[in-house]
């Protein structure tokens, strides 16, 4: 084979190859855009379902963290007599059950969110039980009333959770 018919060999073939390369990218792209749009669908299918689950977890939270509030809990679970620490150990099994109750919740929570709200949860403990250690709580009801106070102090470890959430779920709405 001579060099012109090489030659003209590669310009009949350059033609096709073009095409070819050209094909290719077209054919690649489509299935790129048809991919993403059946991702796109998938997701959207999803989040028909997944909100209002989402959305239904955070309202049991907010549930949650309200029922726990210190002044609220403390209305709520009333002495059933003068025994400081059987009060004390009867507001802290309420919120402990409270919690266990609701602790399926947390795998449509962020995992910040749920960091929040178990830090309110411990907070609040906390708070019942530093109040009982205080040497002038001699009965149920100075325990709560020394709580009560402390909470006119500060704010609830319950609010800055659910301050939390709320900025959360603004996200999804």
């Amino acid at each position: 084979m001579n060099q012109i018919e090489l030659s003209q060999i590669l310009l009949a073939i350059l033609p096709a190859l073009i095409v070819g390369i050209v094909a290719f990218y077209f054919f690649s792209s489509y299935n790129k855009n048809e991919e993403n749009r059946r991702r796109f669908l998938l997701h959207r299918e999803n989040q028909k379902t997944s909100l209002p689950l989402k959305l239904q977890a955070y309202e049991r939270m907010t549930l949650f963290l309200e029922r726990i509030s210190p002044g609220k809990i403390l209305f709520r679970v009333q002495p059933n007599s003068d025994d400081k620490e059987a009060y004390e150990r009867a507001l802290i099994n309420t919120i402990e059950q409270e919690f266990e109750h609701n602790l399926a919740q947390q795998i449509y929570l962020s995992v910040e969110c749920w960091d929040y709200i178990k830090t309110a949860k411990n907070a609040t403990i906390g708070i019942i039980r530093k109040a009982n250690q205080q040497e002038s709580v001699t009965d149920a009801d100075k325990l709560r009333e020394i709580i009560l106070k402390n909470l006119m102090e500060k704010q609830s470890p319950t609010e800055a959770a659910l301050a939390y959430l709320k900025n959360e779920v603004k996200r999804f709405i």
